[in-house]
């Protein structure tokens, strides 16, 4: 463990804000180690609260009369100057439930209608996305959307378009595609199991 010195703010964004962490680990090695984090202030830090509040929340959908396709954002993302393939996602507003904010993100990035399921804890519980980098955690939430595909409800400052994906496109999103780590994992799921949700339904006889 560190004995953490001293946390200083370094920017005052909307979304975002960096800090920078000043301490000494176990072996006395003194660290100047910079964070990113949703948290609007020093007391808002995970490193400060000591729990662990879900930022945002990933949202993996099912699609379809049969239930047999998936719902994925093709979104353009600055880093890498790119598209890549996600699930749908956002972050958790004040206040808000998680399984609120899915219905919530669902609508506006989608336009359509979010059902989730009943899941153990432990499948939606939050976690951290880039550790390394964030104390970001986003919880996930699962279940099957309804109703017609629509942008009426994106932000300007939104670059995506929504894809409804069978097994066969699924697979060849992963072979040929830029993806992001959280929507490969899922996808892999998807493709390989019969019955996509059949492990939450493990995770309750448990």
């Amino acid at each position: 463990m560190a004995d953490i010195e001293k946390i200083t703010k370094l920017t005052d964004g909307r979304f975002l804000n960096m800090y920078l962490v000043q301490g000494h680990n176990s072996k006395g090695h003194h660290s100047n180690y910079y964070v990113a984090s949703r948290a609007e202030q020093i007391e808002d830090l995970k490193i400060t609260t000591r729990r662990n509040d879900p930022d945002g929340v990933v949202i993996y959908s099912l699609y379809g009369p049969e239930r047999d396709k998936v719902i994925l954002i093709r979104q353009y993302r600055y880093p890498i100057d790119d598209f890549v393939y996600e699930m749908p996602a956002g972050l958790v507003e004040a206040g808000e439930d998680f399984h609120t904010a899915a219905v919530r993100e669902m609508h506006e990035e989608t336009g359509l209608i979010f059902h989730p399921v009943e899941a153990d804890p432990m499948f939606e519980e939050p976690r951290f996305t880039t550790i390394g980098l964030t104390d970001e955690s986003c919880a996930t939430v699962y279940g099957w959307s309804d109703g017609e595909i629509s942008d009426a409800f994106l932000e300007q400052s939104e670059e995506l378009s929504v894809v409804v994906a069978d097994r066969a496109e699924a697979a060849r999103i992963l072979r040929e595609e830029k993806v992001a780590l959280i929507c490969a994992y899922h996808l892999m799921h998807f493709i390989h199991d019969q019955e996509p949700f059949a492990f939450l339904e493990e995770g309750k006889r448990d």
